[in-house]
């Protein structure tokens, strides 16, 4: 639970904050045309008669459009409506062609689920709040207005027109910028584990509009504002903050708020008026004569339904349960899918180069994946879609280590080589002779000159000072070179001072 408020000059606020999310649906067609979606394709290379809105043109529904926002609602157990309608929702622009949206008010296609945030990863269990979504219904995008410089001139890109999504909208039940950036980041993991929509907030896949409002604690719902289209879950916290800030000293300094719509400049980081706040009657709702009801039948639910692949909260589960991770670790391994599916890639190839089951090397493979690979990435500006290394490749330096052909901080020199090199990890430690020693004789060499050149720090260790132990265990690292076997180290470091 978040404790979030705003201390005004009469006292303190609480901040209300609903989202309403659309989600550009994954698939290789419009909802109601069979255009292309690609992203980034030249302007209007991607228009059909039905996008352009040309007379006797009639719509068809896409079916995988309408399957994936029932896959959508059952991720996040939600009711799935069998019977839906299509609405047309009338409004002028130049980017809409039809001068009309086909949308779903009245009767959606998903009822109402759930969205279970964590606020803090390293306490996931004192951190947890469910945030209720109202619905989820399909709907046709617009097109793209680009204005020029020159102030009587604009270019409409239709390429968008027609484009389905999912508008997925929040009950007002968060209360702090911290938890609708999780809530948002947890609906966007959900949608790239289900394949539902990317998530690509930077292409517009994916954006919100956030309604905002503030009251005393304990309070009626104050009045709220809609801003627009935030593209990034850092713009949607600083939307949440800024605009909370701005209703507290308007409503302090004698004012009210008004229901509007609002656009977020965040050069600035304030929100400014765009438009008062039309209700769902000026759009002149009424049923789509060129639709019929949407009637899905129970094979078509169950089939999507078992076509759902394991989601991020029955993942982290078994991977503390049955893998035996922390919390924390399960928590950032299973945020995103693309992490979820390389750590597990790594865990099996782990396993295979050990000869040892996957619950036994999970911890390993983790450790590793979260400190070391993860570190060393961030140093390159990299991810693990850029990364040189496989997770076969990383499996195979795991490997050499737990066989005790490298030790573990001869295997950071190794993983620094491969991101460098693109070589195997056996390449490297074979050219660069890079193997463990485990042999006592030189291991024990270096040792009694250690002991030789440090006598004055033998005694103090004989006389109870033991911490010098470790300064023992790394001389003698450092003459080796960092080579020789650290367990056959200690062994006989603890052998000669005895």
């Amino acid at each position: 639970m978040s404790d979030y408020r705003i201390q005004g000059a009469t006292g303190e606020w609480e901040v209300v904050i609903g989202l309403e999310v659309h989600a550009q649906v994954t698939s290789n067609a419009k909802l109601f045309s069979g255009s292309a979606t690609a992203f980034g394709a030249e302007p209007n290379s991607q228009v059909s008669l039905i996008d352009a809105a040309m007379p006797g043109m009639l719509p068809v529904p896409n079916m995988e459009c309408i399957r994936q926002a029932v896959r959508t609602g059952i991720a996040i157990g939600a009711q799935i409506n069998k019977w839906s309608r299509f609405d047309r929702k009338n409004y002028f622009y130049a980017d809409l062609p039809q001068g009309y949206q086909i949308s779903q008010l009245y009767h959606p296609i998903v009822g109402e689920g759930e969205i279970e945030i964590t606020l803090d990863e390293k306490n996931p269990e004192t951190s947890k709040k469910v945030i209720g979504v109202e619905r989820i219904h399909v709907e046709q995008d617009a097109g793209k207005l680009m204005h020029d410089q020159h102030p009587t001139m604009s270019y409409v890109d239709l390429n968008r027109s027609g484009v389905a999504l999912m508008e997925i909208v929040s009950r007002p039940d968060m209360r702090s910028p911290a938890e609708a950036g999780a809530y948002l980041s947890k609906l966007r993991s959900i949608l790239r584990y289900v394949g539902s929509c990317d998530g690509n907030m930077d292409q517009g896949s994916m954006r919100a509009d956030v309604n905002v409002s503030v009251r005393r604690p304990g309070d009626e719902f104050g009045t709220r504002t809609e801003t627009k289209n935030v593209n990034s879950v850092r713009f949607v916290m600083a939307v949440v903050e800024s605009e909370a800030k701005r209703q507290v000293a308007l409503i302090e300094d004698g004012g009210k708020v008004v229901q509007e719509t609002r656009l977020y400049d965040p050069d600035r980081n304030e929100t400014r008026s765009m438009r008062s706040k039309e209700d769902a009657h000026d759009y002149r709702y009424f049923p789509d004569p060129d639709l019929l009801p949407l009637v899905l039948d129970d094979a078509f639910v169950e089939e999507a339904r078992a076509s759902l692949p394991e989601l991020p909260d029955a993942k982290r589960a078994r991977y503390e349960g049955a893998l035996g991770l922390t919390a924390y670790a399960a928590g950032v391994l299973t945020a995103e899918v693309d992490t979820a599916r390389w750590f597990e890639a790594l865990l099996a190839a782990t396993a295979t180069a050990q000869n040892k089951p996957e619950g036994e090397v999970a911890k390993q493979a983790s450790n590793w994946l979260l400190s070391e690979f993860f570190g060393a990435l961030n140093k390159l500006g990299k991810d693990l879609a850029s990364s040189p290394i496989t997770p076969e490749g990383a499996g195979q330096l795991l490997a050499l280590v737990g066989n005790g052909t490298i030790s573990g901080s001869i295997a950071k020199q190794v993983l620094e080589k491969m991101l460098e090199t693109g070589d195997d990890a056996a390449t490297i430690v074979e050219r660069e002779g890079l193997k463990q020693t485990s042999d006592t004789g030189a291991i024990e060499a270096a040792v009694a000159t250690i002991m030789a050149n440090n006598a004055d720090k033998v005694e103090q260790y004989k006389a109870g000072k033991e911490a010098l132990f470790g300064f023992f265990v790394g001389q003698t690292m450092k003459a080796m070179a960092g080579k020789a076997n650290p367990q056959i180290v200690n062994e006989l470091v603890k052998k000669a001072l005895a």
